[in-house]
């Protein structure tokens, strides 16, 4: 970064973050019944220490309200000089937490229960500091200032409820006022004007106090006094808490910006460093904060400088102008903290958590952190968001019958939770009769599959009988014998059923449908494949295949082998609608002669239809390895006279490859000789389209892209023609794939 970079930005944007971290500081602390000074140091030391050592550029360091409660009661109960103690030692475990590069792990915590959090912490501020507002004292708890607030708002007020209003009233005025307004920060302006409206009018009001030389710090920390496992919870609260919204808060600052990304574990050591320093000069727990960062982005900071300056900023002013800070009114900060809190109960944030169907986990938390204490409400969270994550899991089960033969159907995955409803289902079902459980699981549980296994045992013993068809990973294919597949890794890896070829669906699992046992074998793997497809698959495309009832839009032209290894759509990831296909031995395309016309009609006329009428964007010609056709090119002796007669349509394609040097797929040749052919047909066959007057006119307008592919049965592997290099390249690999 240069010098005038510095000048021109950071220097400016550090005095914006200094202008709104002062009075936030000073709130903060005055919540969290901390000395007021302990928020100045907490702002330095976050700015300077964490701003040099974090792993996140522009995010700005300081005293957070998240962590208010927490201390004010960590400070309520063993005192400050104690919590000063714990925190330098959650200082040190968000260091080891950093060094442990485990930071990323903190962010499987639901953002559910993080926005319950601080909305709890707001809530839990609001109900405190509104007393302040109004003249009054914060009670002990959240619910003691609750149950007081009705008395406090009919009560008389006095000189500092106005004060309090008045302040609240101009932090929700000021983003309404004009841009060149706004450019003061709104915390700034609202205790500048209400200390000078006090002080213009002399109102006698309770006030900041700060000590008279803040440079002379001769405040050591203390360890605290027994109660070990409650001091360990107390450090261990600081810390995750912390890390948690350090870690929050950097990630949203990096979608703020485009310069370099955060590095989270570096940004968790330099936090872990700033608490360690901010605690052991009496200073309140550090956090990365999203309203400074966010200001501090806003403003045109281009690097950690900016961070730095800030800290530096609050250190000279709280030295030089102590007397300033004096003059402002308890009340004013009251007001400021209300306006903060009210801001943490955000409207946004509970939408976004609505929408996504998490809202309960939100509210177990918030009133937890309200009523309860900060630890309690969290795990209270963490254990509503597992309970609905179990919930969410259960499996899908019905059943159908169809005279003595019954089909059962279980999908999602088969848990305790499940059990319930998976004895009611198999209850029902009469003795002696045939059953086919159908198993759509992604998990299976110890509890639900002695249950599944007991049924069909005791269902077979009374003469009836069970085949179980599982679709996915087989949990259960030894069930009779009680010994389940417990890990996915012990299981054989099974195709979904629209991958899996017929043969290797049967092979597994034998018909089951009784039209499909007594079907004759000809016929039976066909019935087999359609009844799957009636029961399954239908549902799931019967949307998208009413949109494409009166019409296509398909984007490809394929030209590919009849061959029956070769699923166009399959190695496409593609669906109804997609593809406009073209099949026949050897993916040829008849050259058209001109004035004799082309020499086979029904590949010319899917051609003509395709570009002319539905206006495809591109045509693919595919190949592929092991062909038969260029195989029966090369051997002249086999007797097909029929085919022969069709292949003759691919005798430029043999010139072309006794003429012309070998074409590669990915820098190498292919070891058959029917499969170098392969790759030299497909070129053929795209010189063939051009010949075409409608392909060659669509593509003269820029409106027509011609693709040449291959694809290697064996290695599952799909090459794209690219002209460059004159080479089949593998698909995802850059290439322009259009044949000159």
């Amino acid at each position: 970064m240069s010098f005038a970079t510095l000048l021109r930005r950071d220097v400016p944007a550090s005095l914006v973050v200094f202008l709104v971290a002062v009075p936030l500081s000073l709130g903060i602390a005055l919540a969290s019944g901390a000395p007021i000074v302990a928020g100045l140091i907490a702002a330095v030391v976050g700015g300077v220490v964490a701003g040099l050592f974090g792993g996140s550029v522009l995010q700005v360091s300081g005293p957070a309200a998240g962590l208010t409660v927490v201390v004010a009661e960590t400070i309520s109960r063993f005192g400050w000089a104690a919590t000063c103690a714990m925190v330098v030692a959650a200082g040190a475990l968000q260091i080891l937490l950093g060094l442990s590069r485990i930071a990323r792990a903190a962010l499987a915590i639901s953002p559910a229960i993080v926005h319950g959090m601080l909305g709890g912490i707001g809530l839990t501020i609001v109900l405190g500091q509104l007393h302040v507002v109004l003249g009054g004292a914060a009670q002990s708890s959240a619910l003691d200032n609750l149950l007081a607030l009705p008395g406090q708002l009919i009560g008389s007020h006095d000189t500092a409820a106005f004060i309090g209003v008045l302040t609240i009233g101009i932090l929700l005025l000021w983003p309404r006022l004009p841009k060149a307004v706004r450019k003061v920060p709104g915390p700034l302006a609202a205790i500048t004007l209400t200390t000078v409206l006090a002080l213009v009018a002399g109102m006698q009001l309770d006030r900041i106090e700060l000590p008279s030389n803040l440079l002379d710090i001769t405040f050591a920390p203390q360890l605290p006094e027994g109660g070990w496992f409650d001091i360990g919870i107390a450090v261990l609260t600081i810390a995750l808490i912390a890390s948690v919204e350090s870690l929050l808060s950097a990630i949203a600052v990096d979608k703020l910006h485009t310069g370099p990304r955060a590095n989270l574990n570096r940004e968790l050591v330099g936090q872990g460093m700033a608490n360690m320093a901010s605690g052991a000069i009496g200073g309140l727990p550090v956090t990365g904060v999203i309203v400074r960062s966010s200001t501090n982005v806003a403003a045109g900071a281009r690097s950690r400088a900016s961070a730095v300056l800030h800290g530096i900023w609050v250190l000279l002013f709280s030295v030089l102008l102590a007397g300033l800070l004096e003059s402002i009114p308890l009340a004013a900060l009251g007001g400021l903290l209300v306006h903060v809190g009210a801001k943490l109960l955000n409207v946004g944030n509970i939408r976004e958590v609505h929408r996504h169907g998490d809202l309960p986990i939100y509210l177990v938390t918030l009133f937890g952190v309200v009523f309860l204490d900060m630890l309690t409400g969290v795990l209270l969270g963490i254990a509503a968001s597992l309970l609905m994550m179990l919930l969410r899991t259960r499996s899908k089960i019905h059943a159908e019958s169809d005279g003595d033969r019954w089909r059962v159907v279980v999908d999602g995955a088969l848990t305790f939770l499940a059990i319930p409803k998976l004895s009611k289902v198999l209850a029902a079902i009469p003795a002696r009769t045939e059953v086919n459980i159908e198993l759509v699981v992604d998990y299976l549980d110890h509890a639900a599959f002695e249950n599944l296994s007991n049924w069909q045992l005791a269902h077979e013993r009374g003469g009836g009988t069970v085949v179980v068809d599982e679709i996915g990973h087989p949990y259960y294919e030894r069930g009779k014998s009680g010994a389940p597949t417990v890990s996915r890794l012990a299981a054989a890896p099974v195709l979904p059923r629209w991958l899996a070829s017929w043969s290797d669906w049967q092979a597994k699992t034998g018909p089951h449908l009784p039209d499909q046992r007594s079907a004759p074998p000809s016929t039976a793997q066909l019935r087999l494949g359609t009844s799957e497809f009636q029961r399954r698959t239908a549902p799931l495309v019967q949307d998208t295949l009413s949109g494409l009832a009166d019409g296509q839009n398909p984007h490809t032209l394929f030209i590919t082998c009849a061959d029956s290894r070769i699923v166009p759509n399959l190695i496409t990831t593609s669906g109804p609608g997609d593809l406009f296909a073209v099949r026949n031995i050897g993916n040829l395309v008849p050259a058209d002669t001109g004035d004799s016309g082309p020499r086979d009609s029904s590949v010319a006329a899917s051609i003509e239809y395709a570009v002319g009428v539905l206006r495809v964007p591109e045509v693919v010609v595919c190949g592929h390895s092991g062909c038969g056709a260029m195989k029966l090119m090369l051997d002249s002796t086999a007797e097909l006279p029929v085919v022969r007669e069709w292949l003759r349509h691919a005798e430029p394609s043999l010139r072309r490859y006794e003429k012309n040097s070998p074409v590669s797929l990915n820098g190498e040749l292919p070891e058959a000789e029917g499969d170098r052919l392969a790759l030299h047909n497909i070129l053929q066959q795209l010189r063939h389209l051009r010949r075409y007057p409608v392909v060659a006119e669509a593509e003269a307008r820029g409106e027509l892209h011609l693709t040449g592919m291959y694809f290697d049965v064996g290695a599952a592997q799909v090459y794209l023609f690219d002209p460059a290099s004159g080479a089949f390249e593998p698909a995802g690999e850059p290439a322009a794939c259009r044949q000159d």
